[in-house]
């Protein structure tokens, strides 16, 4: 009699769950008043016996990344596809870092770590786990699944290595170069002996690329007359690979300076995201001429590569062969003040929000 009412009482357990929510769609940019920060709602720290497979984590980080702005529109998007579009009055979700608190799935246990999609909020109650990663490896800091070991490292990998297949020698260019993808492109870049030039979008970041980061040379985008000038000037000699993540002028003043048969492996379009009518490009005809090869790709398609991923990161992050920088936000009620500012460059590094420590 005892041992049961101990699990009613268990089962009855609830706490306060904070959250995020969309109070509105964005138009153009995102705007902190398009969330609210929700206080009120509790959450039972068990899954329901009506979630068979369910899995609650109580979430430490939450990763802020560009896709989210998509989620955050009333139009559709090619993304709902592997993400669904946010609804006004619910809780946003994406990639962050939890442990686990109770679970109905054979596959995790209570005391796990995980990484994966997640909601913002303290905890979360995940119907359909199985996209989750256990995390293994902890003797690395927690935080670095929301980027170097998370879905930006793995965006990183797949891009340069699958897309690109660089060689030693070749010229690499690197836009968003500090952001959460692009400083670990670079880095990957130098592991295989390429020369590499980053962009950024401030005179603190160009020195974090070039005196911290290891980048041979990098620029600020803002401070230049012209692109592609700027380009000529780093690239005498054109670039082989092009790691793309901001699109409009940048994609159009690098066509012009791609060598022959040069690869461009389009990650992100950044610039593009929150603008009403998006800029064209003018110089395609370098795809023809120069025979470039361009193609666009998600971290989805190179998830079955994760332990080959890890097997190459992990040495080269206990040697201290890589470094990594994050912005970390510290509360979960300042999440949208750090996604906002993800669009206008505030971050310095991969942005995180902290919302417990473990």
């Amino acid at each position: 009699m005892l041992n049961q009412s101990a699990a009613m009482a268990e089962e009855a357990e609830v706490v306060k769950n904070k959250q995020v929510v969309l109070k509105n769609y964005a138009t153009g940019f995102v705007k902190d008043s398009d969330f609210i920060i929700k206080t009120d709602s509790t959450m039972s720290l068990k899954v329901p016996e009506s979630s068979s497979k369910g899995v609650l984590v109580k979430n430490f980080y939450l990763s802020c990344d560009p896709y989210l702005s998509f989620l955050l529109q009333k139009s559709d998007s090619s993304l709902e596809a592997q993400f669904s579009r946010f609804s006004l009055g619910s809780t946003i979700n994406g990639f962050g870092v939890a442990k686990v608190v109770d679970s109905r799935h054979p596959k995790f246990e209570k005391g796990d770590l995980v990484w994966g999609i997640t909601g913002w909020e303290e905890y979360s109650l995940i119907a359909e786990p199985d996209s989750l990663f256990k995390i293994e490896h902890t003797d690395v800091p927690l935080s670095h699944y929301t980027g170097l070991l998370g879905m930006p490292g793995l965006t990183a990998y797949g891009g340069l290595f699958e897309v690109c297949n660089p060689k030693k020698g070749e010229k690499v260019f690197v836009s968003a170069a500090s952001g959460a993808v692009g400083q670990l492109v670079g880095q990957f870049a130098k592991l295989t002996g390429c020369h590499v030039v980053g962009s950024a979008g401030s005179r603190e970041k160009v020195d974090l690329l070039k005196n911290k980061l290891g980048f041979d040379d990098a620029f600020n985008y803002k401070e230049e007359q012209g692109l592609d000038a700027a380009l000529k000037r780093y690239f005498p000699e054109g670039i082989d690979i092009y790691f793309e993540n901001v699109g409009g002028k940048m994609l159009d003043a690098v066509l012009l300076n791609m060598r022959m048969h040069g690869r461009i492996a389009v990650c992100g379009l950044i610039s593009q995201y929150n603008l009403e009518k998006p800029e064209g490009l003018y110089n395609v005809a370098s795809i023809l001429f120069k025979r470039l090869r361009v193609e666009g790709f998600a971290v989805f398609d190179y998830l079955h590569l994760y332990p080959k991923f890890l097997d190459l990161v992990l040495p080269q992050i206990r040697a201290k062969k890589i470094t990594y920088v994050e912005d970390i936000a510290e509360g979960l009620e300042n999440g949208p003040a750090a996604l906002v500012g993800l669009f206008s460059g505030r971050n310095v590094g991969k942005q995180v929000v902290l919302v417990a420590r473990e």
